[in-house]
């Protein structure tokens, strides 16, 4: 199927639990973390009302015959179920997990069990009394329940992971092998390891853990009864996007000497020749590192505008992708990674995927040359496909990712300007608009090409840039919100960018909000030499009391909404499922921040006005 509309391409410029056929991933991935809040996560004491609740889930999702439903439908059951079983609202979240269950449990046992995931936090503590200390002969309490468990889950050839970090566990998934998801944690931490997961659509099962200082350990007959049950179904037809998540990371695995032999450096002899060098270590920055998102996205594209059949493939292997549809979605990742190795010149940083920045071990000049490189063989790989894509095509392709270099550009050099010379008059606006430029280009340039190559985008160019827009600037908001909490990938400090001068919504919200007073101490300790540890803390404060953090969270929601609301506009319904698989997935927030989006805000400034 493809879209119709001009043959022309959309270049926008600055103004413009589960995917939802997933049975499970609405139910947990969104009760917490997307919606119910942090009073909504107990778990009713006594067995017989928790038996009662599962039953009244159970009849509920009969009707549904296991098609996901939106946030606001698995919700409405939710409470549904509570009225019926006369309990409050704080069980909400359980209910919504219950309800995920029932329509997830007959794909779940349909995956033999060399295909599973046996998901465990990293800690099950002893409860009061527990006299097993993890003996597997005991059961008194959870901590010995779980040992038994993962002991019969490897015994029936389950893969076993013990993670809580949602991209650890979505790698293992994208990796290959593993069909469906076991998971035992507690509801919050369920939500944070394996939201990702569901998501992508992998049909799973959620154990949520008792609070660890109550009575009454993990419920055994919930893992049992599942753990060693195996019901193959004649057909499977729920939707997911698990085989172009694995289609993307082959291109960089089995695929990616294939499609993009080396010339200089075809062997390791060559590869340390001046001449092959540089060929080398870009093949190498290009084939290792990453989460393959942006590529995902392109080969997403394509398949959601010609039909969708890969991810409504019925078996875990689905029809490959055309040569061309998989160099261009080379190219996307290319075009990434120079970025990437031009903005840690750029900011110094020490180290990406986790291994030193190519700067830093290689040399500045090095360095910039090898993202040239990047850059040029991007554009490369684009035109080698211009005979099976056909010229117009290729063309459009071409200028949509020239279009976003160019924007990309604008707003990394604001930043840096802005840096050099620190405007203290920054407002939330001038921080938005920055950020449209450099993060909604990369995700509007993945989106067209996939849809370009499909056939004419039509009218779904400008809702893509929109979309994109609110994706962009919302993931940007994010990753300046969980810059105060370090990042374990590339950052160990908080507050690293805010002392890096960079012109962040967070820093424009303050001085907002701020007197000039305030402002003037915002100034000094942002230009101050003294120790960073103080500098971090007394910002802060500072953002605390001024409702930074708050009004940024803030603004994530508005964007989060207004991309769904795009995202269900979208036709055809493949591409609507996609974009609503972004929301949920760029915007996710794994961090549980102090500051909460239940305040009302008044006066923010909206998305939409961040325009050049």
């Amino acid at each position: 199927m493809k879209i119709a509309g001009s043959h022309s391409p959309h270049i926008a410029k600055d103004g413009a639990n589960g995917i939802p056929a997933d049975d499970v991933t609405e139910s947990i991935a969104h009760s917490a973390a997307n919606g119910i809040g942090a009073s909504l996560h107990a778990i009713p004491d006594s067995p017989a009302v928790r038996l009662r609740v599962e039953n009244i889930a159970s009849g509920l999702a009969v009707d549904t015959d296991g098609q996901a439903e939106s946030r606001a439908e698995l919700e409405r059951l939710g409470r549904l179920a509570l009225d019926e079983a006369d309990l409050p609202e704080r069980f909400l979240g359980y209910a919504m997990v219950l309800l995920g269950n029932a329509k997830g449990r007959r794909r779940f046992l349909a995956v033999p069990f060399e295909r599973r995931l046996f998901l465990l936090p990293r800690r099950i503590p002893h409860m009061p009394g527990c006299v097993g200390d993890g003996g597997l002969t005991h059961d008194c309490c959870s901590a010995c329940l779980a040992a038994a468990f993962e002991v019969r889950a490897r015994s029936l050839g389950y893969k076993v992971l013990v993670a809580e970090s949602s991209p650890t566990v979505l790698a293992s998934i994208a990796e290959g092998g593993v069909d469906a998801v076991l998971g035992i944690a507690s509801l919050r931490d369920l939500e944070k390891a394996i939201d990702k997961v569901l998501l992508a659509g992998i049909p799973s099962m959620a154990v949520p853990l008792p609070d660890s200082s109550g009575g009454s350990p993990l419920e055994d007959p919930w893992v049992a009864d599942v753990l060693g049950r195996y019901e193959p179904l004649p057909v499977e037809t729920a939707a997911n996007h698990v085989n172009v998540l694995r289609a993307a990371v082959r291109l960089f695995r089995e695929d990616f000497n294939r499609l993009l032999p080396r010339v200089r450096s075809a062997t390791p002899g060559r590869a340390r020749t001046p001449l092959g060098l540089t060929e080398d270590v870009a093949y190498d920055w290009l084939a290792n590192g990453g989460k393959r998102f942006r590529p995902f996205i392109t080969l997403a594209a394509y398949d959601a505008a010609t039909a969708g059949s890969r991810t409504a493939a019925a078996t875990s292997e689905s029809m490959p992708f055309p040569d061309s549809v998989c160099r261009v979605a080379m190219a996307i990742e290319a075009f990434h990674k120079a970025s990437l190795v031009h903005d840690d010149i750029q900011d110094d940083d020490l180290f990406r995927y986790g291994r030193e920045t190519l700067h830093r071990s290689h040399g500045l000049g090095p360095a910039i040359n090898i993202g040239d490189y990047l850059i040029g063989l991007g554009y490369r790989l684009v035109n080698s496909c211009r005979t099976e894509l056909g010229g117009e095509v290729a063309s459009d392709i071409v200028a949509s990712m020239a279009e976003a270099h160019l924007r990309l550009c604008d707003g990394q050099g604001a930043e840096m300007a802005w840096r050099d010379q620190p405007d203290w008059s920054l407002t939330p606006r001038d921080a938005l608009r920055i950020y449209s430029l450099k993060t909604s280009p990369a995700f509007e340039a993945a989106l067209y090409a996939g849809l370009r190559m499909a056939g004419p985008v039509g009218e779904n160019g400008e809702r893509v840039a929109q979309f994109c827009r609110q994706l962009g600037v919302g993931f940007q908001i994010l990753n300046d919100l969980k810059d105060w909490e370090g990042d374990h990938d590339n950052k160990l400090v908080a507050g690293q960018d805010a002392l890096a001068l960079r012109p962040t919504v967070l820093l424009g919200l303050a001085l907002e909000a701020a007197g000039e007073a305030q402002k003037v101490e915002i100034r000094e300790i942002l230009e101050s030499s003294s120790d960073d540890v103080f500098r971090v803390s007394r910002l802060r404060e500072l953002f605390q009391q001024l409702g930074a953090f708050a009004r940024a969270e803030a603004l994530v929601e508005q964007s989060r909404s207004a991309a769904t609301t795009l995202a269900a506009q979208a036709q055809p319904e493949a591409l609507s499922r996609l974009l609503g698989f972004l929301v949920e997935t760029v915007l996710e927030d794994e961090r549980k921040s102090a500051a909460g989006v239940n305040g009302v805000v008044k006066s923010r400034p909206s998305i939409e006005t961040a325009r050049a």
